[in-house]
């Protein structure tokens, strides 16, 4: 195996180093954060760093880079409140990807993405994902670490496809065909290798 210590990888490459350390975590959760300004002019992000906090209340976290530069979809945030979470399906994701560019306008408007709304939720929706949360900011915290900022915020509320949805609360993703990301810019397709049972030190972990 190749071996990077703290010197070495403090000591390649800029780019090298972003790529390699972004790939670490693995597959991680992609979705499209939808917020609008005090103007009602719509953004649409690209997030891969999305975070459970809890179930009861149901909340989740969003961590962003360090707030040294404009982030529209950070400031929209702490402006309005409000922001929505929406999974990313294949059939959409180079769009989803393109985003990501410095555009002069709404993203919406700029990759021919669809605006939804909903129940007067003031943020956007986008239309078609599969899985799509409301959720209202509760928290921000700065990391003292490295100045990153952490978003906490409470699920208000959640629409799921009928097709994905388990009679026990469980999400099928096999079924609602969404996407991860490894690194910042390849993108995946999982393959469920079934659920196991609950963990017990006297009996050894069977498919359910």
């Amino acid at each position: 195996m190749r071996q990077f210590d703290s010197e070495q990888l403090a000591q390649l490459d800029a780019s090298y180093r972003r790529n390699l350390i972004n790939c670490l975590p693995g597959y991680k959760p992609l979705l499209l954060i939808g917020t609008q300004n005090e103007a009602g002019i719509t953004n649409l992000a690209l997030f891969s760093q999305i975070i459970h906090l809890g179930a009861a209340p149901p909340l989740i976290g969003v961590l962003f880079r360090p707030h040294t530069v404009k982030r529209d979809t950070l400031e929209n945030i702490l402006a309005t409140r409000s922001f929505t979470l929406n999974q990313v399906l294949p059939e959409w994701h180079v769009q989803a990807h393109w985003t990501t560019a410095n555009w002069g306008e709404s993203e919406f408007d700029a990759t021919g993405l669809k605006e939804e709304r909903k129940a007067n939720f003031p943020a956007p929706f986008v239309e078609g994902s599969p899985v799509q949360l409301a959720c209202l900011l509760e928290e921000v915290q700065t990391l003292q670490i490295n100045q990153t900022v952490l978003v906490l915020a409470r699920i208000e509320q959640v629409y799921v496809a009928e097709n994905g949805l388990r009679e026990d609360g469980t999400l099928d993703y096999d079924a609602l065909g969404t996407v991860a990301v490894t690194g910042l810019d390849e993108y995946h397709q999982g393959q469920s290798l079934g659920r196991l049972s609950y963990a017990k030190p006297s009996h050894y972990p069977s498919k359910i």
